[in-house]
């Protein structure tokens, strides 16, 4: 097997115990790795249980995961999954960095973490060994104490262990303060600001008492099944990424005015509006007022689209994050009604040090906006806090009572979804018209009502991780943009960013050209991508033990709600019309009106266990 260390390292916290777990050629080739590969892991250990599993229970499985493609193909990444406390279903949350790539080099594929540590713990991989030590001392600290303790533990020990070597930091993955209470939108974070937020991992990550993992390789990368034509379709995705001039510039950040100003679809007040004309928010103020290093990568990424930001002087001197990227400026920033570089710079430092998922946390802060907006909760409910649209500082104060479940947010930390289920209750109001989520995820800050992004109007509904802007449900499921293509992405596992100058037939060619699977551009839609997403897909169905999502293929309403402003003011999708295009996803993936992958399909993919569980759990 081309492409692949061999061997994945299962840990299990409760008995501290490794063991060695290998899978065939044919699961590799039928799974690819990451994403993929994660679906069928959960589903071959917990899918006959699925609905019975909490999430935030020591049976609950987390996976680190890289792909065949990782570090290789140009920005290595790694997958997180497990079963999401957001959607109880399985989501494929992926974070850039030298992770993945040490992992490998250790000689790992992957580590599967069960059971729960009897005490704070972080995880040490140096090539095979694996140890499970105590993090007690930095159990409680933010995401950058964090980062910067464990690395110098670790580097003064190797430099003391392995005299004559110079030793760089080894890669790490750790959480914050929301992670270690379990908030449901917390992520696993990466580096100073890189983080997998999707799926609330980080709570899982808290739920079992580990606090980090790093690891270090001192091996080589796998052989590849074919080095010479590897390398010719890495000079030329080398190439064409390099030619990005306005991503290899800007990164996403030059999104935050063109996408709400041109599109008409970005987050405005929790989707209150969709457009400005905040020129505050232009990625050249960014550029001009917060950058200080303009290019900044992960392995081997010739774009280079992270910048580093600090705010030099004023009232949120001191903040440090990454550009900030697209989707924490409008989820931290347009959708707060936060419109200058240096606020929204201070919000992403605050929450990314808490452990946060900038999107999904900025998701339930607009929400709790809003409900303050129109006096659904007040002042005293929030501690003290005015929580006026605009106020950076007191948006940063609701996110530490959030980390901390302090009051009211003990409530928020569930997320969205949850928290207007429970404060819906305890108003006697129905909240969900405020929650802009999808399968209990916070939608990505891309909307539908204009018609001018890229999400169609099934697109949040019918996606196999709900609410994330990274892979959604599209027509025709060839699409670049369909979640379908970001299978490839998630499972390979790579950085996308790398992968928009190049067609996703040139991306199977160098999956093809490191495994020598010899997988054909229909085998990928029609089986390999299709496969994973009916497990995805059974899982969100079956749900549980407190939200399931059978028949629940819906929008936020607040997507109904005509634009109030801009050039595309009035405009909202027709219920019909949202409806014809769910019902033309169903018939070109294989399932029933219902949304339930149909039997014949599942025995097709050679899912006929998955097929016997949906029957026997929907009762069908």
């Amino acid at each position: 097997m081309r492409g692949y260390a061999g061997k994945f390292a299962e840990i299990n916290l409760t008995e501290e115990k490794v063991t060695e777990v290998r899978f065939d050629e044919s699961t590799l080739r039928s799974y690819i790795g990451g994403r993929g590969l994660a679906a069928k892991i959960l589903w071959d250990r917990l899918g006959e249980r699925w609905d019975e599993v909490d999430p935030l229970g020591p049976e609950n499985i987390l996976l680190l995961l890289s792909g065949p493609m990782t570090g290789f193909y140009p920005g290595g990444r790694l997958c997180i999954s497990g079963k999401s406390p957001q959607s109880n279903g399985i989501t494929g949350s992926t974070v850039a960095g030298e992770f993945p790539v040490e992992l490998k080099c250790a000689g790992w594929d992957g580590l599967i973490i069960t059971g729960k540590a009897k005490r704070p713990s972080y995880i040490l991989v140096k090539d095979s060994s694996i140890e499970i030590r105590d993090a007690t001392h930095v159990w409680g600290k933010d995401g950058k104490r964090t980062l910067l303790t464990l690395s110098k533990e670790v580097r003064e020990e190797f430099d003391k262990k392995y005299r004559g070597r110079l030793w760089r930091e080894p890669a790490m993955v750790y959480i914050g303060p929301a992670g270690e209470n379990k908030c449901r939108v917390a992520g696993v974070q990466s580096k100073w600001a890189h983080g997998a937020g999707y799926g609330g991992y980080g709570a899982v990550m808290g739920s079992k008492n580990l606090k980090a993992v790093l690891v270090k390789g001192t091996g080589p990368l796998p052989e590849v099944y074919d080095q010479t034509r590897m390398l010719e379709l890495l000079d030329q995705v080398r190439k064409a990424s390099i030619a990005n001039d306005v991503w290899r510039r800007w990164g996403t950040g030059y999104l935050g005015y063109y996408v709400g100003n041109v599109q008409s679809s970005e987050p405005v007040k929790n989707w209150q509006e969709e457009w400005h004309d905040e020129k505050s928010f232009a990625v050249d103020q960014f550029e001009s007022r917060v950058w200080v290093k303009r290019y900044w990568a992960d392995f081997g990424c010739p774009i280079a689209c992270e910048k580093l930001s600090v705010v030099r002087c004023g009232d949120f001197k001191g903040a440090i994050t990454d550009n900030p990227d697209y989707e924490t400026q409008a989820y931290m920033g347009t959708n707060l009604a936060v419109f200058t570089p240096e606020a929204n710079v201070y919000l992403n430092s605050v929450i990314e040090d808490l452990g946060f998922c900038g999107i999904q946390v900025g998701n339930i802060l607009g929400f709790a906006a809003e409900l303050y907006q129109r006096g659904i909760i007040t002042k005293e409910e929030l501690d003290g806090v005015e929580l006026k649209w605009g106020d950076a500082k007191a948006f940063a104060k609701v996110a530490e009572m959030i980390a901390y479940r302090k009051g009211l947010g003990d409530i928020l930390a569930e997320g969205t979804y949850r928290a207007a289920l429970k404060l819906g209750k305890i108003k006697n109001m129905n909240l969900l018209e405020y929650a802009v989520q999808a399968k209990g995820i916070g939608i990505g800050a891309h909307g539908i009502r204009s018609g001018l992004d890229y999400p169609q109007l099934h697109s949040y509904a019918c996606g196999a991780q709900g609410g994330d802007h990274t892979s959604v449900a599209y027509i025709p499921i060839t699409h670049p943009s369909s979640e379908h293509t970001t299978m490839l992405m998630d499972s390979g596992v790579y950085c996308m960013f790398n992968s928009f100058s190049v067609t996703p037939q040139f991306q199977i060619d160098f999956l093809n050209a490191v495994t020598g699977f010899n997988i054909s551009f229909e085998e990928w839609y029609n089986e390999t991508a299709n496969r994973i997403i009916a497990i995805q897909r059974a899982a969100l169905l079956i749900g549980g033990p407190d939200a399931k999502w059978f028949e629940s293929d819906v929008n936020p309403p607040r997507f109904y709600e005509p634009l109030p402003t801009g050039p595309c003011k009035g405009k909202a999708p027709k219920l019909e019309d949202v409806e014809k295009m769910k019902s033309e996803y169903y018939k070109a993936v294989g399932w029933d009106e219902r949304g339930v992958p149909t039997s014949e399909t599942l025995k097709k993919l050679g899912l006929s266990n998955v097929d016997a569980v949906l029957k026997k759990k929907l009762g069908l």
